[in-house]
């Protein structure tokens, strides 16, 4: 019905979501270009920043789709858990229904 570990899963990859974007965060703010160095240091200082920046979005993007699939999957098993339950009130109701009808009262008698 459920997987476990699923309660985990979620955590680990929340937590790689929080530091991939720790990590872009600290990239965009440590690039910006140094004036001592020529046009074409910073050009290709730049292109590295670029690129690894790049890279961590993508890993961004590859967690966020995982951890979206995970929620879903788990979203999937509280739906199918609330299904049961219905059912099984359903049930217990029908069950006190019946024992409802079938119990007689006793009857009283008439004093003459």
């Amino acid at each position: 019905m459920t997987q476990v570990g699923v309660g985990q899963t979620i955590y680990d990859l929340r937590k790689k979501i929080q530091n991939l974007s720790y990590e872009l965060s600290l990239m965009n703010s440590s690039s910006p270009s140094v004036p001592q160095l020529i046009n074409s240091a910073n050009l290709l200082r730049s292109n590295e920043t670029l690129t690894t920046t790049n890279f961590k979005k993508s890993e961004l993007i590859s967690a966020y789709q995982l951890y979206s699939k995970e929620l879903e999957t788990m979203l999937e098993n509280i739906l199918e858990i609330q299904k049961d339950l219905q059912e099984i009130l359903k049930a217990q109701s029908s069950l006190i229904s019946e024992k409802k009808t079938t119990k007689k009262r006793p009857s009283s008698k008439k004093k003459s």
